[in-house]
């Protein structure tokens, strides 16, 4: 088994603490205070260094002391930890240094809250973070090491799901086969689950009953409404109805018969048709007396639109043209301020004179220190003379070489220019011509449409009309002595009709009344099939709560078997009869978080710390909080810290108190000399079997 033991743990103006070294040596001990003077603090100090964390697992705790109002108490502090441990008789050494960050910027006189840095230290070296947390994980994983180090974190901190895990991780998962096995009643449960888990097959049983309850629940429902909407049919025969539809249409369709024969009476007929001969016979006159004037119209529409294409097709070009001359305008502006930039260039470097005061050199030889001849002083000043004047030469000859070419450029686009302004001039002329081409073409157009002949002014197509109008006359009186006798039959055929249309009615309700009952058979027996299927998945329920509580009897033995004093309940049942995982922690029957003392939580959670060790393979310091609560705390491997508020004078008992007052003369004396052990007690550390 490995074992980590504290050697020291090393805090400066940590929480409070301003300078604090408990001495542990590897050993079990003590440390004794009254409640706010920082025993807690310890184990926040050791948790911090190592995780990162104080000892209920939060990242966000004030590291800084704070006044009475809440701030921090004294600003530009180190605050650090340094816990020396002893890791398989090796010794380590792992510090963290936090610190404020200030930094004064130029010209400021105060400095400025930057933030905070962290240092790191493994064995006394610096370190980056990510190195430190290596060699923390290294050493022993951080949920392990929680587990290990505090006996309130497996049943206060740590959640109920994620203590089920520890606790099925330490007994063993069983497999669902195994408890299947166990039991003859869960035999048909290997073939309903299938390929399935059996939580799968729960959840396919939950869906599948929540929807046959909503089907079971509309189908009633569905039944009673299908029942609701039948007509009354008691009244009616299916067979006398439809020999008495049969008579009635035979009846319609005689009386449509004789209205036929009204309505196509000899000599409507002829009159009818002579007067679609007539109407031809106007249409044929008009054609012909319009025929000259319409073809005029339609040649001079055709030489119209010619016209208006070649006039659009012109302004085409023209707008093309418009937008080339533009084109060419911002070119030769660009082209003008290129020549003035390289000219004004040119100027400013003409006048450029070459500076002497910046090349003069120095008298004397760089290497030695002796004065230089002074020809060749005048050397180097020529030589430099003569560099800058070549320069400047062939700076000129390149700014007037890129200005010669500008202007050229600019001459071109100018020639063009003036070329296609010269086209776009006699563009706008053939647009404007062609513009008035189109204007006479349209007047020519009207006036040939208003000189189309009217057919009305001629005198055949005059008689003709009256002709027309002498037979639709004759028709009219032809169908008003017909009309009487018509409306009477077609007043029969209504009623008729509408008697046919009561006897459907009558027909359809037999028939809505049919298959309304087929509906309701359907239903009854989808009622049935539901039933029988819920009825299948509620035995499959039954199957797997069985099966569940088996998993629980067996599990739960199989868990408290690994542990000394600790018992865990891991499932609750519920009103309807189904399981709710949970995890609770008993002891002697008494829930961990309900009626249970501080001594009893401290040795459970003891227990739970000796057997996940033993789990685990490794034992790490074990920082009992609230250690004066316990009396007598259980055996373990671990090394304890104890972390004790001594009891007063007060609590101790009257026997105790009453020896103690015959000690030192009086009860005031032996409470005074009680207080001062108290005070030379205050965050000191002894051996744990000098416990008070």
């Amino acid at each position: 088994m490995r074992q980590i033991t504290l050697i020291s743990l090393i805090l400066r103006n940590f929480k409070g603490l301003r300078d604090f070294v408990l001495e542990a040596d590897g050993r079990s001990i003590s440390a004794y205070g009254d409640n706010a003077t920082g025993k807690t603090t310890l184990f926040d100090g050791f948790v911090w260094t190592l995780l990162g964390k104080d000892s209920q697992n939060r990242t966000d705790f004030e590291i800084k002391a704070l006044d009475e109002a809440g701030k921090v108490a004294e600003h530009g502090l180190q605050h650090e930890v340094e816990a020396i441990l002893m890791v398989d008789r090796r010794r380590r050494s792992f510090k963290k240094v936090f610190a404020e960050k200030w930094t004064r910027k130029r010209g400021q006189a105060a400095a400025e809250f930057g933030g905070h840095t962290t240092d790191y230290y493994v064995d006394g070296v610096p370190v980056k973070q990510g190195q430190y947390k290596a060699e923390v994980d290294a050493l022993i994983n951080e949920d392990v090491f929680k587990l290990l180090t505090n006996p309130a974190y497996f049943n206060e901190i740590l959640k109920p799901d994620a203590r089920r895990k520890v606790l099925l991780e330490v007994c063993g998962e069983m497999t669902d086969a195994e408890i299947i096995a166990s039991s003859k009643q869960l035999a048909p449960l290997a073939d309903i689950l299938g390929d399935r888990s059996l939580e799968d097959h729960r959840k396919v049983i939950a869906a599948r009953r929540t929807e046959i309850n909503k089907e079971l629940d509309k189908i009633p429902v569905r039944i009673d409404e299908a029942r609701r909407s039948m007509p009354d049919v008691s009244d009616l025969d299916a067979e006398l109805l439809q020999e008495d539809i049969e008579t009635m249409r035979g009846r319609v369709d005689a009386k449509t018969a004789e209205l036929q024969r009204i309505q196509s009476g000899g000599e409507l007929s002829s009159k009818e048709i002579r007067l679609r001969e007539i109407n031809a016979e106007l249409a044929g006159i008009k054609q012909v007396i319009q025929a000259d004037g319409l073809q005029a119209v339609n040649g001079q529409q055709a030489r119209l639109s010619q016209l208006r294409g070649e006039a659009s097709e012109l302004q085409s070009r023209l707008n093309a043209g418009q937008r080339e001359a533009e084109r060419y305008k911002g070119q030769i502006n660009r082209a003008d301020s290129q020549v003035k930039r390289l000219r004004a260039e040119w100027t400013s470097l003409d006048s450029l004179q070459y500076p002497v005061h910046e090349h003069q050199h120095d008298a004397n030889c760089p290497t030695c220190g002796q004065a230089l001849p002074e020809d060749q002083m005048q050397a180097a000043q020529d030589k430099a003379l003569e560099t800058f004047n070549l320069d400047k030469s062939k700076r000129l000859e390149a700014i007037s070489a890129d200005g010669k070419l500008a202007a050229a450029e600019k001459n071109e686009l100018e020639k063009a220019l003036k070329t296609l302004e010269g086209e776009l001039n006699n563009l706008q002329e053939e647009v404007a011509s062609k513009a008035a081409e189109v204007t006479a073409a349209e007047a020519t157009l009207q006036t040939l449409q208003t000189n189309i002949a009217d057919p009305s002014d001629n005198t055949k197509y005059q008689s003709k009309q009256r002709e027309g109008e002498q037979v639709r006359a004759e028709i009219e009186q032809l169908r008003s002595s017909a009309a009487d006798a018509m409306g009477k039959v077609q007043a029969e055929i209504r009623i008729l009709r509408g008697q046919v249309d009561d006897l459907e009615a009558d027909k359809a309700k037999l028939a809505t009344v049919a298959a309304t009952k087929v509906r309701i058979t359907e239903l009854e027996q989808q009622e049935r099939i539901l039933a029988a299927e819920f009825e299948k998945l509620e035995h499959e329920l039954f199957l797997t709560e069985e099966f569940t509580r088996t998993k629980v009897s067996m599990l739960e033995s199989k868990i408290n078997s690994k542990f000394k004093y600790a018992r865990f309940r891991l499932f609750e049942e519920q009103v309807n009869g189904g399981l709710k995982d949970v995890c609770k922690t008993l002891f002697n029957g008494v829930p961990y978080e309900g009626g249970l003392n501080n001594a009893a939580r401290i040795n459970v959670g003891l227990d739970i710390i000796n057997t996940l060790g033993q789990h685990y393979g490794f034992s790490a310091p074990i920082f009992v909080d609230n250690a004066e609560a316990v009396t007598q705390l259980i055996d373990t491997d671990a090394q304890m810290i104890r972390l004790v508020v001594p009891p007063t004078f007060r609590s101790l008992p009257k026997e105790a108190q009453k020896e103690l007052a015959k000690q030192h003369g009086s009860y005031e004396d032996a409470e005074a000399a009680w207080s001062d052990r108290n005070k030379k007690l205050r965050l000191e550390h002894n051996d744990i079997q000098e416990a008070i």
